[in-house]
C-alpha cells in the first residue's frame, strides 16, 4: 500500500532530478507542450507502491506487469498518470474537458510507425525547403557566402509618433548579446542601427560605424517613449492603433563555412537582400487565399485581455507574413498525407511549432536563444521579438539542431518521444555517475510495435467532463490524478492559441474539435473574466471526486497531487474528499516543479507538491494523527528530513505547502464523522476554514518548528514521530476508518 510502501527520499531524489531536464527522463512529454506536468517518476512510484509486493527501490528499475487493473484519471492534462499506468500494462480510462488535453494524450499513447513518420516528415521539410528555404538565407559578413542560415530574426516594436507621425522604435535597451555565450557584448547603435562589440558593458565607447556614443538604455520605459524627431512624449500600448507593427533590426545566423574557425556567434544588421525578402514575402502572402490560417477572434479573458490592450483582436495577427506563409504551406502538405496517424502526428507537430513561430517570442540575450510564447504561463508582450528559422537548421550527418524553434527541432523531439514509447527507460544515479536503465518488457501504447491483437491494451480516453462520465460501480482499482490548481494557470485561454489552428487542420475528423474554443464555463480554474470563484471550483472538483469514489472498488485509493501558496485554495480539496465519503489516509511531499522555472523563479513559490492518498475504508497510521500545532510540527519535520535524505533542500515556501497538506488531511480526519454534503457549498467551505482556525494554521506550526536563521534544524532524527507507538501499544499503531 502507498501509505506504508511509498519511499519519500527515493522518489524525491528522482523527481527533483527529472524536473530539471524532464525530457531526458520522460521524452514522451515532447509530443506537445502542456503546462505544469508532474514527474513521471512520482506516479510510477505511486503505482508500484500500491500494487507491488516488493520494496519500491527493488521494483522501480525492473519491468512490471500490472495488467488487469483499471486505472482512471479524471483530469488528464498532459497525461502523466495515464502514460505511467499504461506503461505497466494497466487498463486506462482518462477524461479531460479540454480538447487540447485529449488530443495531446491521444497522440502520446497511440502507437505510431516511426519509419513511415520519419519518411513523411523529412519529405515535408524538403518540400518547404524548396518553397521558402531562400527566405532563411543571408550573406555571411565574414566569408561572403550567400548560403548562411538565419537562426533568429530580431524585431523591435514600432509606433507612430502621436505628434509628427514618424515611427518610433520601442527599444527598452540596446544590448543584443551579453558576453556569457559570445566573446563580447553586442550593442545596437541608436543612430545608424549597426552592431558594435564591446568588452566592457559599462564603458561602451563609440559605434565603430558612425562614432555615435553607445548606450545600454533604450528610450522605451514604463510604457512611455520620447520621439527622436520631435521630442513629443508618447504612450504605449494603444489598442486603437491595432496590432503592433515591427521592424527587423538584427539577425543571428549560422555560417557552416566559417563556423569551424569562428569564435562565438554570428550577428549582423539586415542587409538590402534581407529587407527585400520581407517585402517579397508580404507580396506573395497577399496573393494567397489561405485555407488553414484561422480567422478566429481572441476572446476576452484573464490572460488574453493583455493581448487586447496591445491591439491584437485575431489570433492570426500574432504572426508575421513569413510565419503565416510557412504555416499555411505546412498545413497544406499535412492535409494531403494519406496515413491517418502520421497526418495527425504532423498536425500535432505543427500545433507545437506555433509556440516558437509567432511574434510574441522573445530573445534571451544571455542564453542567445528564442524563448517560446509559453516560457511563462501567460501571453507576455515584449518590445523585442524573436522569429526563429521556420525550417530549423540541421547540419549534415548530425541529429542535433542548430538553434531552436524550427521544423527540424520539432521532428527530432517527436521521434525521440515516440521511440521512448517502444523502449522506455529509467535513469539511475550511482554517486555522480548517471546510467540509462532500459526497462525491457514495458511499453507505452494501444498496441506494441509489430504485435498482434494479443498485444493490444485497453485505452479509453475521452474529451468530456469526468463528472458526466458513465462508470460502473466498483470498477476501478485506483484513481491517480493531478487536478487543476485553483487560479494558477488559465490552460484553456493559453491552449486556444494552438487549438484554433489544429481545429482548422483536423477538426473535421475529431468530435473533440466541434467547439469554437477550449474554454468552457465548467473548467475548474479560478477566472475573474468568466466569474469563476472558489465556490465554482469546489462544486466541480467535489462532483468529480464523488463520481470517482463511487467507481472505485472498496478501499481502493484516490491519490492526487496538489500545492498552492494560500491555504484557502485547499478548502475545495477538503470539501471534495469529504463529499465523496473518502478519508485522507496519508499526505506525502514530492518535488514537482523546477525551482528555476521562469514563471516561479524568485516568487517564493513552492516546488513541492503534497500527494494526498484517500480511501473509503482503510487505516490511518497513529503517528500521523495530531491534535495540536506542536504535534503537527513534528510530523512536518519528519517529512522535511525525508526530503533532505532525498537531496532536496526545502525552502520556507516548501515547508509551508507541506504543512498545508497535513492541515487539510487532519481537517478531513476530524470532520469526516459528522460531515453533511447536503449543506450549502459556502457552509461546507466555512466548516473547513473554521476547523483550521481552531486548530491553528501555518503560523502556529511554524512557531513550533526548530528554526535557526529562517532555516529548519537539519539534525532531527528520521524516525521522529509525534508520539511513539510504544505509548499506545502495537495494537494502536493503525487506526481503522
Amino acid at each position: 500500500m502507498i501509505e506504508k510502501d511509498f519511499d519519500i527520499p527515493f522518489i524525491a531524489d528522482l523527481a527533483q532530478r527529472e524536473k530539471q531536464i524532464q525530457q531526458n527522463y520522460r521524452p514522451i512529454i515532447a509530443v506537445h507542450k502542456w503546462f505544469a506536468r508532474r514527474p513521471g517518476t512520482l506516479f510510477r512510484g505511486l503505482l508500484l507502491s500500491e500494487f507491488s509486493d516488493r520494496p519500491l527501490k527493488e521494483m522501480f528499475y525492473k519491468a512490471n506487469d500490472l495488467s488487469g487493473r483499471n486505472i482512471a484519471d479524471p483530469f488528464m492534462g498532459g497525461g502523466t498518470p495515464i502514460l505511467e499506468a499504461n506503461r505497466v500494462g494497466c487498463n486506462v480510462i482518462g477524461f479531460d474537458i479540454n480538447p487540447m488535453s485529449y488530443w495531446i494524450v491521444k497522440q502520446e499513447i497511440e502507437h505510431l510507425n516511426l519509419d513511415v513518420y520519419s519518411e513523411v516528415a523529412e519529405l515535408l521539410r524538403a518540400t518547404l525547403e524548396k518553397e521558402i528555404g531562400h527566405l532563411y538565407r543571408t550573406q555571411c559578413n565574414f566569408c561572403g557566402s550567400q548560403n548562411a542560415h538565419v537562426k533568429y530574426f530580431l524585431w523591435v516594436k514600432v509606433k507612430p509618433c502621436n505628434k509628427c507621425g514618424k515611427d518610433i522604435d520601442l527599444f527598452p535597451g540596446y544590448l543584443l548579446s551579453a558576453d556569457s555565450r559570445h566573446p563580447k557584448n553586442v550593442f545596437v547603435c541608436p543612430v545608424c542601427g549597426e552592431l558594435t562589440e564591446t568588452v566592457d558593458r559599462k564603458k561602451l565607447g563609440q559605434c565603430i560605424h558612425c562614432s555615435f556614443e553607445l548606450t545600454a538604455d533604450g528610450p522605451a520605459k514604463r510604457s512611455r517613449c520620447r520621439c527622436p524627431e520631435c521630442s513629443a512624449d508618447n504612450h504605449f500600448p494603444n489598442a486603437d492603433l491595432g496590432a503592433p507593427k515591427h521592424r527587423l533590426f538584427a539577425m543571428e545566423y549560422h555560417c557552416p563555412e566559417c563556423k569551424p574557425s569562428h569564435k562565438g556567434r554570428f550577428f549582423k544588421k539586415p542587409d538590402d537582400k534581407d529587407i527585400a525578402n520581407i517585402k517579397k514575402t508580404g507580396q506573395r502572402w497577399s496573393r494567397m487565399r489561405p485555407k488553414y490560417v484561422p480567422e478566429a477572434k481572441i476572446p476576452s479573458g484573464d490572460e488574453t485581455n493583455r493581448l487586447h490592450r496591445w491591439g491584437y483582436t485575431h489570433y492570426r495577427e500574432m504572426f508575421n507574413d513569413r510565419q503565416l506563409l510557412g504555416l499555411e504551406l505546412s498545413a497544406q502538405i499535412i492535409a494531403d498525407t494519406p496515413n491517418d496517424r502520421v497526418r495527425n502526428a504532423l498536425a500535432t507537430n505543427l500545433s507545437d511549432l506555433l509556440r516558437y513561430q509567432n511574434m510574441l517570442c522573445r530573445y534571451d540575450t544571455r542564453a542567445l536563444k528564442s524563448l517560446d510564447i509559453f516560457s511563462v504561463h501567460g501571453f507576455p508582450v515584449g518590445l523585442i521579438q524573436c522569429e526563429s528559422n521556420f525550417l530549423g537548421i540541421m547540419e549534415p550527418g548530425r541529429t542535433t539542431c542548430v538553434g531552436s524553434g524550427g521544423w527540424a527541432n520539432i521532428i527530432e523531439k517527436f521521434k525521440k518521444a515516440k521511440s521512448y514509447c517502444d523502449l522506455p527507460f529509467e535513469v539511475r544515479y550511482q554517486g555522480r555517475t548517471k546510467r540509462i536503465i532500459p526497462i525491457k518488457g514495458e511499453w507505452i501504447g494501444d498496441h506494441l510495435n509489430g504485435g498482434g491483437s494479443e498485444s493490444a491494451r485497453v485505452v479509453d480516453i475521452s474529451c468530456q467532463d469526468a463528472a458526466s462520465a458513465k462508470l460502473p460501480d466498483a470498477l476501478l482499482d485506483a484513481v491517480f490524478t493531478d487536478p487543476p490548481y485553483f487560479g494558477n494557470v488559465q490552460y484553456a485561454e493559453l491552449m486556444d492559441f494552438c487549438y484554433v489552428w489544429l481545429r482548422k487542420l483536423v477538426g473535421q475528423d475529431s468530435y473533440a474539435f466541434n467547439v469554437d474554443s477550449t474554454r468552457t464555463p465548467d473548467e475548474l480554474t479560478g477566472n475573474v473574466d468568466m466569474g469563476r470563484g472558489l465556490d465554482h471550483f469546489t462544486k466541480g472538483i467535489s462532483t468529480v471526486f464523488q463520481k470517482m469514489s463511487k467507481a472505485l472498488k472498496p478501499g481502493a485509493p484516490l491519490a492526487f497531487t496538489y500545492h498552492h501558496n494560500t491555504i484557502e485554495a485547499y478548502y475545495p480539496v477538503a470539501v471534495a474528499i469529504l463529499d465523496a465519503g473518502l478519508t485522507c489516509s496519508a499526505s506525502f511531499p514530492c518535488p514537482a516543479e523546477m525551482g528555476a522555472s521562469i514563471h516561479i523563479n524568485g516568487t517564493g513559490s513552492s516546488i513541492i507538491d503534497t500527494v494526498l492518498v484517500c480511501r473509503t475504508t482503510g487505516v490511518m497510521q497513529r503517528k500521523w494523527i495530531a491534535d495540536s500545532p506542536q504535534e503537527l510540527a513534528r510530523i512536518v519535520e519528519q517529512d522535511l528530513n525525508h526530503l533532505r535524505a532525498g537531496n532536496v533542500k526545502p525552502t520556507r515556501g516548501d515547508i509551508r505547502c507541506v504543512t498545508y497538506g497535513h492541515l487539510i488531511r487532519l481537517a478531513i480526519w476530524y470532520l469526516r464523522l459528522n460531515w453533511n454534503k447536503e449543506e450549502p457549498i459556502t457552509s461546507r467551505i466555512a466548516k473547513v476554514a473554521d476547523w483550521l482556525k481552531r486548530f491553528g494554521g501555518w503560523a502556529d506550526v511554524e512557531k513550533c518548528m526548530e528554526y535557526v536563521n529562517g532555516k529548519t534544524a537539519k539534525d532531527k532524527p528520521l524516525l521522529s514521530v509525534h508520539e511513539s507507538d510504544a505509548k499506545y501499544g502495537a495494537e494502536y499503531a493503525d487506526v481503522p476508518f
